[in-house]
């Protein structure tokens, strides 16, 4: 009991003494061939922020995914860790097809897609959020933070995508909810539309007031709240 009084003692002063935010903007990951990681990050797609060097050995190279407010950086004399081996670096996407097929199309071997639970392993590949137990296909219930895609780069860093749409609550502020991202607000606006038009069917009415129902379904979905019907 005393343990619990003081855990929540001390969340209480967090929450409380909160002023200065804290961001992660970078992750740094181990390469052993700079210029061979470089091109490989490219061919992701991602956007090239950086490639400094100077003449005692040191370069630093940034590269930020679309849509993220982290970016990775890597190198010559950034990190002591061993190439390849930083693990489970998830990449949040709103439609996992969509995201696998589009690396795919630009000639990255991606994984088939995969969910938890079970107990049948579908390739032996390593663990990950649910475990190492993978059963193959997205999850029946297309549950959010539920299916999955993996791949590595040219040293084995492992990266998985992992499909969001609905965040769990607390997870977003209600008046924090933003677009990264054009795909990602499509996306959205997307889901917004199919709910919307469930919607009318049960009313049996036309809704004019139609932004409002979207805007208010968006918000609800991004901060985990329940969402209108």
């Amino acid at each position: 009991m005393a343990k619990l009084e003081t855990d929540r003692e001390a969340g209480n002063r967090t929450l409380a003494s909160r002023g200065a935010d804290l961001k992660l903007e970078v992750v740094v990951i181990p390469v052993s061939d700079v210029d061979r990681s470089k091109a490989f990050y490219q061919r992701l797609g991602w956007r090239l922020d950086a490639d400094f060097a100077s003449g005692d050995g040191w370069r630093v190279v940034q590269f930020t995914p679309p849509g993220s407010a982290c970016s990775v950086i890597f190198g010559r004399n950034v990190t002591s860790a061993s190439p390849g081996s930083t693990r489970g670096l998830y990449l949040i996407v709103s439609d996992l097809d969509t995201a696998r097929n589009e690396l795919i199309d630009r000639g990255i071997a991606v994984s088939e897609t995969f969910h938890g639970g079970g107990d049948v392993h579908a390739g032996a590949e390593e663990p990950y959020l649910f475990g190492s137990v993978r059963i193959g296909g997205v999850d029946p219930k297309r549950a959010s933070y539920s299916s999955f895609a993996s791949f590595s780069d040219p040293d084995g860093n492992g990266w998985f995508l992992q499909e969001v749409t609905t965040r769990l609550p607390g997870r977003i502020e209600r008046d924090g909810a933003t677009f990264s991202s054009t795909a990602g607000l499509a996306a959205a606006l997307g889901r917004a539309a199919v709910a919307h038009g469930e919607h009318e069917k049960r009313t049996g009415v036309h809704d004019e007031n139609w932004p409002d129902w979207y805007a208010e379904y968006i918000v609800r979905e991004q901060a985990g709240q329940s969402l209108p019907s």
